[in-house]
């Protein structure tokens, strides 16, 4: 081992033509396409793409050490767990060693299943410590707001963590100064990104290496929610003063004729208007503009805060006292009551009448009594199918 760390960095950088080549052999499946429709049964766990970072870590360091790849590699995560990961990818050199571990979601619609995630370890310059470095597919930091630097490849804290965690344990067992340089790299993870909220965030050319417990949870929806707290964290740190949650493209660009957000202002709210707006309580921006369709906002109006078909429903017996209240004639309430769905009440009361406006005054409502007082100005638009919008509550000035 001493002898490697004698050698020059390059084999480090020069590893991606050998790996490239090599992984166009492997089974390496695009990510899923589709929605987010929860199966029936018991679902299966996976494995974040900071596990299989630290797992292909561990099997290049031992390789790098002992010359041999541990294959299943075992790996601890930090509340205990010991999964082991089977290897997909390995190559070893003059002063180099690398590992590729495919990702497994499990039964979670993770579009960063199927993805190997490869880590490339070289020695480092005396007392340097582990340094991290951006591969093929991993992206790069570019906005401040966010948990790792400008500049800085966009590899989490907790993954780092674990790495760092990882190359000191083997260095000590081998007797060896801690100083090595760790490259994740992710074939195809510039296209895998363009499926992601990288862009948004000002993270550009690949993934993202995330997770905070090593496990993905089937549907828990958490990278979404992190996701969009990091963009809040964006927000703020670029001085952004008016910010839009939506709850899908159509609603957003409605919005977005309105006030030409940036891309930096857009959180993707989609369905998890408690994620975006319990976070704002803690971390306000001055203006909100929450836009969604009308079915979505049915269903705020009530009280829900998150807002998918499968978590929350239109209630119909309260969207009928709503519509009475709105000046719908009792006959109309009734066969709203009767209704199969808030688009045919919507269709029932007309687009024209008064229930769009009360339903976006409720949910603006509901949304002020989220933010307990938090500085954050609301203003909720409720938009068509077409996109147009039928109701406003809040209104701000488009000027302003």
């Amino acid at each position: 081992m001493a002898t490697v760390y004698g050698t020059d960095r390059a084999h480090c950088q020069f590893i991606c033509v050998a790996y490239k080549e090599a992984m166009t052999s492997l089974d390496n499946p695009a990510p899923p396409e589709g929605g987010m429709e929860k199966p029936e049964g018991e679902l299966r766990r996976g494995w974040t793409t900071g596990a299989c970072a630290t797992a292909a870590t561990r099997a290049a360091l031992t390789a790098l050490v002992t010359g041999e790849f541990p294959d299943p590699v075992t790996i601890t995560l930090p509340k205990g767990e010991t999964p082991a990961f089977a290897l997909a990818f390995e190559a070893i050199g003059d002063g180099y060693a690398s590992a590729g571990i495919v990702k497994d979601a499990g039964d979670d619609p993770d579009v960063t299943h199927g993805a190997t995630i490869i880590a490339t370890v070289c020695p480092g310059e005396p007392g340097t410590g582990v340094n991290f470095f951006a591969g093929e597919g991993v992206g790069t930091v570019t906005r401040e707001g966010l948990p790792i630097g400008v500049g800085e490849p966009a590899i989490n804290p907790v993954p780092r963590a674990m790495m760092r965690a990882v190359v000191e344990e083997i260095c000590a067992e081998s007797g060896i100064a801690p100083d090595i340089e760790i490259t994740i790299s992710v074939p195809g993870g510039d296209k895998i990104a363009e499926r992601t909220w990288n862009p948004r965030l000002g993270i550009v050319g690949g993934i993202s290496i995330l997770g905070t417990t090593g496990v993905v949870v089937p549907f828990s929806c958490s990278a979404w929610i992190h996701s969009i707290h990091r963009g809040i964290d964006v927000s703020r740190a670029a001085g952004v003063a008016h910010v839009l949650g939506a709850t899908g493209t159509t609603s957003e660009d409605a919005a977005r004729a309105i006030y030409g957000f940036p891309e930096h202002a857009l959180l993707d709210m989609g369905d998890f208007a408690g994620g975006l707006l319990k976070y704002l309580r803690e971390h306000p921006i001055p203006k909100l503009t929450l836009a969604g369709g009308f079915a979505k906002f049915a269903k705020l109006a009530k009280g829900a805060l998150d807002l998918h078909s499968g978590r929350s429903q239109v209630d119909m017996d309260w969207l009928a006292q709503e519509a009475l209240g709105a000046g719908v004639s009792p006959q109309a309430a009734e066969k709203i009551r009767a209704a199969n769905s808030a688009l045919d009440a919507l269709t029932i009361a007309g687009e024209g009448s008064a229930l769009p406006q009360r339903i976006a005054d409720g949910a603006r409502q509901v949304a002020l009594g989220v933010l307990r007082g938090a500085p954050v100005e609301v203003e909720v638009l409720v938009v068509g199918r077409d996109g147009a919008i039928l109701a406003r509550s809040g209104n701000f000035d488009a000027a302003a």
